[in-house]
């Protein structure tokens, strides 16, 4: 009994459905890591975000997260979040 469930479980992880879902698993982990990274240096950099950045930030995919990360090394103020989510977002 034990075998065939250990063999059930080998046999469910080899899927596609399994191995898609585990992929979209990881990706959605890393963006939420990368969300959390970006908002805790802008926060740093320029204090206390408000909550519609943090939603424009939430809302931004892995790509744009990493654009923003490289972005924001160049920002000087807020208003330069400001533009650039304004130039990088879909309204």
């Amino acid at each position: 009994m034990h075998t065939d469930l250990i063999f059930l479980v080998n046999g469910i992880k080899q899927t596609r459905v399994y191995q898609e879902g585990k992929e979209e698993g990881r990706q959605e982990a890393r963006q939420e890591w990368e969300k959390n990274l970006l908002v805790r240096q802008l926060s740093k950099r320029f204090g206390k975000l408000s909550d519609n950045y943090i939603e424009n930030i939430s809302n931004l995919t892995i790509e744009k997260l990493e654009d923003l990360g490289e972005a924001l090394l160049d920002f000087v103020d807020i208003s330069d979040l400001e533009q650039w989510l304004k130039a990088h977002t879909e309204k």
